[in-house]
């Protein structure tokens, strides 16, 4: 059955791949990807499906895929993958919410404390109803983008 999608590299295109399986730039996601279109290229090796995946280490599916995607996305999309749009969860803590956090941290301790802790700064922020609920670990994550 002959191929619905099939790869086509530039000189660009195929040196790029090559200097990432060489050097094994980046991911191991993003090297197997250049492995894959470096030998499923019809103007190169031209490798079945089969035997690129056996090669690489992979399904026949993902061998599949990727030529699909070459073809629909383009080079770039393929190699490096899609970028998120969003995050899967919105931020918690805004511009202006981040503020006063910050402000509380630098702020002396509560009575009886030597020391701010992250647990700490998370009740008293709750308590002063800058969010209504925010746990210790994104507190932590905003002091350290602060820094």
């Amino acid at each position: 059955m002959p191929k619905k999608y099939i790869v086509r590299l530039t000189d660009a295109e195929r040196a790029a791949l090559a200097d990432v399986v060489k050097k094994l730039k980046g991911s191991s996601q993003k090297v197997r990807r250049a492995q894959i279109l470096l030998k499923a290229d019809a103007d190169g090796p031209a490798w079945t499906d089969v035997k690129i995946a056996e090669a690489v280490g992979c399904r026949t599916k993902t061998v599949e895929n990727i030529r699909a995607r070459l073809v629909t996305c383009g080079f770039e999309v393929t190699l490096n993958g899609k970028c998120r749009a969003h995050a899967p969860r919105p931020k918690v803590l805004d511009g202006e919410q981040e503020a006063p956090v910050i402000a509380l941290r630098l702020g002396s301790p509560p009575k009886g404390f030597a020391n701010w802790s992250l647990r700490l700064l998370a009740e008293k922020v709750v308590e002063l109803e800058i969010v209504e609920a925010i746990s210790h670990e994104t507190i932590r994550q905003t002091l350290k983008k602060a820094d």
